[in-house]
């Protein structure tokens, strides 16, 4: 099979340079416009005057494949995705390549940010076929949905060949194309099935440490991520091995975990005027990112620079929370509580031209005439020079060295040389703000939010700045209002006043994992209420009996040739890890021993896996980590429960949670314990619980963080 769909060009074709591009936008004469004009996501609507006849995906649409005997195109991409706008002008925007693709084909563009469930579905088939995966995906399917051939990025000439060829065997040869398509759809089916795993659930240290072990040969020592290009933040990894190395008392994973955060907040993948994390560099030191602004990424780095500073007190991780959330606020931000999902790496250059990371880099004459008298200390603390040079005459900023030692270098003080970074910063931004900007992908995503707001919730409790809450809350309030049905599930996207597609697991368990979170520093017990609603909810749409995992979507969604069990922890935690410590932690909050049962059995199914490849499985081994030496249920009750929480949050400590009242509680672990005349702290294990203690500092006295 694979030779004879090899022939009709299944290569993928990875593009190794980024250069300047023609300019994308919309013509203003809309020559050609098609179905996506009436869709709200703004990657649809960048294709809505393609001469290619583009359909949304929705059961009208497939209907139309069967009706007509046609092939289905699915391309897939996203708005801040940079070889999607090349394939989109080199191809989609060409009339010549439209009449090939409309002709033979229904012609489906899939925002894969609103559409995960399809994008998982034809990113596995791409896999399968190629041995690999990226966006843009296209991917070829019968009337029926059944994928027979796909890839990414493809030139104009390698695609018009290849669609031409695969028109021809379905008009030619059916039989083929149906042999290709049962052989390649069952791949998919069978592709990351999850048994139960019959065994009794062990977790012990052995294993844990195993894990790392493994792990270590990849960890990059000198300039910390994974090592070799690109390199990803992976936010989950680094929390992980955070605590990892806090509750096994390990300075080596400590020392790589700070040399990691301090390469990326030095790095160029940190927007150094604006603030705020671009998603990837393309080199192996951070210094040259693929310029798109991902919501999730810096929702997850946020909390995970505040978790840092509580262990380590270093400035520079504070200073990078309050800079991500300050570009958050500014770029990110609708004023009715909700987040936008990016900011684009292409934006127009001096010639008009979309470029990617125009908006962002600088030639040495810019920033001369910019700085005048400072530009030679600018330069230093950037490195305007060979080690901070991109590419031609551009220049991308890129920190080497700490603040402490950059003022001892240059004999100034650290209080001048603060003074300077901010006239610089204001400086720089100023003049970057009458360039273009990259644009926008202004939709609203469920689980992209509930990343943000469980990042508010992190960065209020080590910082205590109420505004942090005050956002968490309006956050929080907003998916109350906006993004729950009439029957109690989750919408998965917002727009315009809007919000049509049914949410999925990622958005259930992320939504949880936020008001638990949220639960846990404002003692508000309707947060509790309705994540246990909205668990309740996912055991009834998307538990699968069999497995005891939870499917990707839920049992109202058709027209998928496969359900996926997400497991594999990414940039994002898979849904099913976030879900799984999520019934770790409400099988303790309301003694729910089905919940507790799930957890483990699901931690369980994935332990092999997860203690072969920790880099993948992170959120895995953070469930792991619960199990192994003591978890404590801190009860607080009285009237100044909440003084003392933010007391005990002063102190790293990964392996409890906070369950408390300023009043009388019907909360398993709270029955009994309230007195309205003081304020109580009960350090619990399971439920047995220790003396009870009024200072906090003895209350921490009673917990260990160690395994």
């Amino acid at each position: 099979m694979y030779k004879t769909i090899s022939l009709l060009l299944l290569v993928l074709v990875m593009a190794q340079s980024c250069g300047k591009k023609k300019d994308q936008t919309m013509k203003n004469d809309f020559q050609y416009t098609n179905d996506l004009i009436n869709e709200t996501s703004p990657y649809l609507l960048q294709h809505a005057h393609n001469p290619v006849n583009w359909y949304a995906w929705n059961d009208e649409t497939l209907e139309l494949a069967k009706k007509e005997d046609k092939l289905i195109l699915i391309s897939v991409g996203y708005s801040a995705c940079h070889w999607c706008h090349v394939m989109e002008h080199e191809s989609f925007e060409d009339s010549a390549v439209a009449a090939i693709m409309n002709e033979n084909f229904i012609n489906i563009k899939v925002d894969r940010e609103e559409r995960p469930d399809v994008d998982q579905v034809y990113m596995n088939a791409v896999q399968l076929l190629t041995g690999s995966g990226g966006w843009p995906l296209n991917c070829v399917a019968l009337p029926d949905g059944r994928p027979i051939w796909g890839g990414t990025y493809f030139p104009k000439d390698k695609w018009t060949n290849a669609l031409t060829q695969l028109a021809e065997l379905y008009k030619k040869e059916p039989q083929k194309a149906e042999e290709y398509a049962s052989k390649l759809t069952e791949g998919v089916q069978q592709s990351g099935l999850i048994t139960l795993n019959e065994e009794a659930a062990v977790f012990d240290k052995a294993e844990l440490q195993s894990a790392i072990d493994k792990w270590l040969p990849t960890m990059d020592i000198k300039n910390g991520g994974r090592t070799g290009a690109p390199k990803f933040p992976m936010p989950g990894n680094i929390d992980f091995l955070l605590r990892y190395a806090v509750q096994t008392n390990n300075q080596e994973i400590l020392n790589y975990v700070n040399t990691t955060l301090r390469q990326i907040a030095y790095g160029g993948i940190f927007d150094h005027v604006g603030g705020g994390f671009a998603r990837y560099s393309v080199d192996d030191h951070w210094h040259v990112p693929h310029f798109e602004k991902m919501l999730y990424d810096n929702a997850q780095l946020v909390s995970l620079y505040s978790k840092a500073y509580l262990v380590t007190k270093d400035p520079l991780y504070k200073e990078v929370v309050y800079r991500t959330i300050e570009f958050v606020e500014t770029e990110l931000y609708k004023d009715i509580g909700a987040f936008y999902s990016s900011l684009d790496a292409d934006s127009n250059n001096e010639e008009g031209e979309l470029e990617e990371g125009a908006f962002y880099v600088w030639n040495k004459q810019q920033l001369t005439s910019l700085l005048a008298d400072d530009f030679d200390l600018f330069a230093n603390y950037y490195n305007v020079n060979g080690y901070g040079k991109w590419e031609d005459d551009k220049y991308h900023l890129i920190r080497s060295v700490s603040k402490e030692d950059f003022s001892k270098e240059n004999n100034i003080s650290e209080t001048e040389l603060e003074e300077k970074l901010m006239e610089w910063q204001q400086t720089l931004s100023q003049e970057r703000n009458k360039r273009d900007k990259p644009r926008l992908d202004d939709k609203t995503l469920t689980a992209w939010n509930a990343l943000m707001l469980k990042g508010y919730v992190n960065a209020y409790s080590v910082f205590k700045e109420d505004k942090f809450l005050q956002m968490a809350l309006k956050n929080a309030h907003f998916i109350q209002n906006k993004m729950v049905k009439e029957d109690g599930g989750l919408y998965r996207n917002f727009k315009n006043g809007q919000s049509k597609i049914e949410a999925y697991l990622e958005d259930y368990a992320s939504v949880i994992d936020a008001f638990i979170s949220l639960y846990e520093v404002t003692l508000d017990e309707n947060w509790l209420l309705s994540a246990k609603q909205f668990t309740d909810y996912s055991f009834d749409h998307f538990y699968d009996d069999q497995s005891k995992m939870f499917f990707f979507t839920s049992n109202k969604e058709r027209g998928l040739i496969s359900r996926k069990v997400e497991t594999d922890d990414n940039v994002i935690p898979s849904s099913n890890s976030i879900m799984a410590n999520n019934l770790f932690k409400l099988g303790h909050y309301y003694g729910n021993k089905q919940y507790a049962e799930n957890a483990k059995a699901m931690l369980n199914n994935v332990k092999e896996t997860a203690i072969s490849y920790g880099s993948g499985a992170s959120n895995w081994l953070n469930l792991y980590s619960n199990y192994l030496g003591d978890f404590y249920e801190v009860a607080i009750v009285g009237p100044q429960a909440i003084e003392k929480l933010k007391q005990l949050n002063e102190v790293y400590l990964p392996n409890k949670l906070i369950v408390g009242s300023l009043k009388e509680s019907n909360l398993p672990l709270l029955e009994y314990k309230y007195n309205e005349n003081e304020t109580t702290i009960y350090v619990c294990i399971n439920g047995a619980c220790k003396l009870p203690v009024k200072e906090s500092k003895k209350a921490l006295g009673q917990m260990s963080s160690s395994y």
